[in-house]
């Protein structure tokens, strides 16, 4: 992975000038690259880099690593970028290693970058990840959804469960929707659907809980159980139960007062379809 913290922009805006004849145009985007950032409330100026996040930057970033591409294609090398996020494929560590000095010294060299060494490695597929996605090797080369990326979804999905204090279910579960449409049309490419069934599971069950913390009181619990068809001795049996709404979100009772076609119905998607 190459560090865009330390492009040279007049080297960058050459290539860029090469592209792009309208003198507008090149000073929209030499503004847009001294543009500058706020750090602890104070506004600094840059010299160097181009802003991380920014609409513009996977473009520039293709301008700049033009020559890598045309590189790895002349050495037919197999490899696969988006912006500044490359892997290249060989078929042992030795050449790998031989290829990433090579790389380093025509980056650093020819390029100017500076190459992100903790991120930078020579390593099996299935041990990286890229762009969210990493490989499961069992007999059978598979894509997977890497570690980091599961983590970020339930962080995030406890974050909008936890923040639904003082809204009704219907408004958590538009806003479940929209994350989980978007996240699914993305990580939905994977090819273990294992993985995607575990975490249907694990989101249904954190709406159960929220369902279950938002109807509060004892009496409220036993009516709502027992009109969504619950036996009277089990809904009694469960909200009598001490144990806490996490545990309880998995019990039978929960699960048969609210079913995954309820849930569904409610409008939250699932992510296998």
């Amino acid at each position: 992975m190459i560090s865009f913290d330390r492009v040279n922009h007049d080297i960058l805006m050459s290539r860029v000038a090469k592209r792009v004849s309208d003198r507008r145009v090149l000073k929209l985007i030499r503004s847009f690259l001294r543009a500058g950032v706020l750090e602890n409330g104070l506004a600094g100026t840059t010299d160097e880099g181009a802003p991380q996040g920014g609409p513009l930057s996977p473009l520039l970033s293709n301008l700049m690593l033009d020559d890598l591409d045309k590189l790895l294609e002349r050495r037919g090398l197999r490899f696969v970028r988006y912006a500044d996020d490359c892997n290249v494929y060989v078929r042992s560590e030795r050449a790998g290693q031989r290829v990433m000095a090579g790389l380093k010294a025509f980056l650093t060299g020819r390029l100017k970058l500076k190459v992100n060494e903790s991120k930078s490695a020579v390593a099996r597929p299935h041990t990286r990840k890229f762009l969210g996605f990493t490989f499961l090797d069992r007999g059978q080369v598979k894509r997977r959804i890497a570690p980091k990326a599961l983590a970020r979804f339930k962080e995030r999905i406890r974050e909008l469960v936890q923040h639904a204090r003082g809204i009704s279910i219907e408004q958590l579960l538009e806003r479940l929707k929209r994350y989980l449409t978007g996240w699914r049309g993305y990580f939905g490419f994977c090819e273990t659907p294992s993985t995607l069934q575990r975490l249907d599971e694990w989101v249904r069950r954190r709406v159960r809980c929220a369902f279950w913390k938002q109807w509060k009181n004892s009496s409220t619990r036993f009516r709502e159980l027992t009109n969504r068809g619950v036996p009277r001795d089990l809904a009694a049996q469960t909200v009598g139960s001490p144990h806490a709404a996490w545990r309880l979100s998995n019990s039978p009772a929960l699960q048969r007062a609210l079913t995954i076609r309820y849930l569904g119905s409610l409008g939250l998607p699932s992510l296998r379809t």
